[in-house]
C-alpha cells in the first residue's frame, strides 16, 4: 500500500473538499430536485462504460450525491431520528475505513476487538449493570432482535418441553407505541401470530404498569408463557419514556425478562439533567442503545448491552475458522448475530476521547431543552396546536389555518410536508395519534436555535396558508 500513499493522501483532500465546500454552501437541507429529476441523473450513468478514473468519478458524486443529499446539519432538518454528527467521529470513520478490520476475531482486529469490549463495559456501568457484556451492532432493529433472540432461548431454557410446542404459546408485551422491530422479531423467531401482545399505555404513550400487570396475569391463566416486556426508553412517534422501574417490579414478580428499547433515550445515560428519566433501566435484562441518534455518532453506531454476561451464550455458534479452540482469544463472532462487523466502536471512542462524556450530554440535553421551548411556542400560536408533550426532543402539532375545519386540518398534514419536501426548504415528518394525523418534529442538533425553528413553523404556516386560499386540500384517508 506504500506505494499508493501519495494517491491516497491527494484522494482524501479531494473527497473531504468537496463536502466541506458543500457543507459551507448549503442553505436548505434538501435541492428539492423532484424524484424523476434523480432518477434521470442515477439512469444516465453508464455503469457497463470503462472506467472514468477516480478524479472524475469523484466528480461525479459531487454532482451527483452531493449536490442532493439531505444535510442533517441543516437546522430546517426536523423529520426523523438523524443526527449532525460529531466532527470527531467523522475523522474516526475515514481511519477505520481505510484500515478495514473486521472485529469479529482478535486476528483480524487484534486492539480494535479490546477498544470495542471496554466501550461496552463502559455503557453497561452507565446503563448501572455491575459485570454487564454486549456487543455493537448495525442499528436498533438488530439490537431488539438479537435481545429477543436471547430472551426466546432464556425463556425456553427456564420452561422446558419441545421447541415446537412452546414457541407458539410465548408473548412478548409491549406498548403500541414500541417499534415495529419488535412485531418483526416475533416473526423472525417464529412466534406465533399473536405473539405481541398490546399492554394499553396512560393516554400519552406511555406503558401502564398497572395494566402490564394484568396482562401478565391474564396471560399466565391463558396457559400462555410471557417470553418478554419491552419497555421504551424514548418512543419514536411521541418522544416518551415508559415508567421502568414500575415496570421491572411485575417483570421480577412473574419471572419475565425485561427489555428496554432506549435507541432513542440512551443520550440520557451521560445526561448530567436528565438522567432520572430511565430510573430502573439497571434492572433490565438487556438494553439496547443507538448511538448513532443521541450520541451524534454516523450511522452506524448501535449496541445491545445485556446484565448477565452467560445471556449472551444463547446467540453463539461454533466454527472451527472463527473459534478456535487452542487458544483464548476473545472472538466477539461469539456474541453477535453478524461475522464480518465494521469497527464502528472507534467513532464512539474518538467522540469521547474528543469531547467528554458529559459534552456529549450536554449536546443531548440541549435538544431536550429546545423541543421543551418550540413546545411552549406552538402551544402559544393559535394558527398551531400542540399534540402532547415529549420527554425528549419531539414535537407534534397539526396547523390551524384560517378557514380550515378539522378534516381540512388533518388533510393539510401529509400536503404541507410535501410542499415543504419538495422546496427542499424545510423537512418535517407525517405521523399519526389516535387516530388522527400531525406534523412532527424531531430535534436532535445541538446547535439549532428557536429562531431556526420558528422560521420551519413559519415556512409550515405559510405553506399551510397557501393550500387552503388555493383550495388545494384533498382529504386524506
Amino acid at each position: 500500500m506504500s506505494s499508493t500513499v501519495p494517491e491516497y493522501t491527494e484522494l482524501l483532500g479531494r473527497a473531504t473538499g468537496l463536502v466541506a465546500s458543500r457543507v459551507t454552501s448549503v442553505t436548505q437541507p434538501f435541492s428539492g430536485a423532484s424524484r424523476a429529476e434523480l432518477q434521470r441523473l442515477v439512469d444516465d450513468v453508464d455503469l457497463e462504460a470503462s472506467g472514468v478514473g477516480t478524479a472524475e468519478a469523484l466528480r461525479e458524486v459531487d454532482e451527483l450525491f452531493l449536490e442532493h443529499a439531505i444535510w442533517f446539519h441543516d437546522a430546517a432538518y426536523a423529520a426523523h431520528l438523524n443526527c449532525p454528527v460529531a466532527l470527531p467521529a467523522v475523522a474516526a470513520e475515514a481511519i477505520l475505513a481505510a484500515v478495514n478490520p473486521s472485529v469479529d476475531t482478535y486476528d483480524q482486529s487484534a486492539v480494535g476487538t479490546l477498544m470495542e469490549r471496554r466501550l461496552i463495559d463502559w455503557t453497561a456501568a452507565r446503563i448501572g449493570f455491575e459485570h454487564g457484556d454486549g456487543v455493537f451492532t448495525s442499528g436498533g432493529t438488530q439490537s431488539n432482535l438479537h435481545a429477543l433472540l436471547l430472551a426466546r432461548e432464556w425463556t425456553l431454557a427456564r420452561h422446558g418441553g419441545a421447541r415446537a410446542e412452546v414457541l407458539p404459546r410465548m408473548n412478548i408485551l409491549a406498548t403500541a407505541s414500541s417499534h415495529f422491530s419488535v412485531e418483526k422479531s416475533a416473526l423472525i423467531l417464529g412466534l406465533g401470530d399473536d405473539a405481541v401482545v398490546s399492554v394499553p399505555d396512560d393516554g400519552e404513550g406511555r406503558m401502564d404498569a398497572a395494566a402490564l400487570a394484568a396482562s401478565l396475569g391474564a396471560i399466565r391463566a391463558a396457559g400462555r408463557i410471557p417470553m418478554a416486556v419491552v419497555a421504551t426508553a424514548g418512543t419514536t412517534d411521541r418522544g416518551v419514556i415508559d415508567p421502568v422501574a414500575a415496570i421491572a417490579e411485575h417483570c421480577d414478580a412473574h419471572g419475565v425478562w425485561l427489555h428496554v428499547d432506549a435507541a432513542y433515550g440512551c443520550g440520557l445515560l451521560v445526561s448530567r439533567r436528565h438522567r432520572n428519566l430511565i430510573a430502573g433501566v439497571e434492572r433490565a435484562r438487556s438494553v439496547t442503545v443507538d448511538f448513532h441518534k443521541s450520541f451524534f455518532q454516523p450511522v452506524s453506531s448501535s449496541a445491545i448491552i445485556v446484565r448477565e454476561p452467560d445471556d449472551l451464550r444463547a446467540a453463539a455458534w461454533h466454527a472451527d475458522y472463527l473459534n478456535p479452540l487452542e487458544n483464548e482469544e476473545p472472538n466477539q463472532v461469539d456474541k453477535s448475530l453478524q461475522t464480518t462487523r465494521r469497527f464502528d466502536a472507534l467513532k464512539l471512542w474518538t467522540t469521547l476521547r474528543a469531547l467528554g462524556a458529559d459534552r456529549i450530554g450536554e449536546m443531548f440535553d440541549e435538544v431536550i431543552e429546545l423541543a421543551r421551548v418550540v413546545g411552549d411556542e406552538i402551544a402559544a400560536d393559535p394558527e398551531l396546536e400542540l399534540v402532547g408533550r415529549s420527554q425528549l426532543s419531539t414535537v407534534l402539532f397539526r396547523v390551524r389555518p384560517e378557514g380550515a375545519d378539522e378534516q381540512a386540518q388533518d388533510a393539510l398534514v401529509a400536503q404541507v410536508r410535501r410542499v415543504l419536501f419538495e422546496s427542499g426548504r424545510a423537512l418535517v415528518a407525517k405521523t399519526v395519534i389516535d387516530g388522527r394525523p400531525c406534523l412532527k418534529l424531531t430535534l436532535l442538533n445541538p446547535e439549532a436555535s428557536v429562531s431556526d425553528i420558528r422560521h420551519v413553523l413559519d415556512l409550515v404556516k405559510d405553506a399551510a396558508a397557501a393550500l387552503v386560499d388555493l383550495r388545494d386540500v384533498e382529504v386524506v384517508a
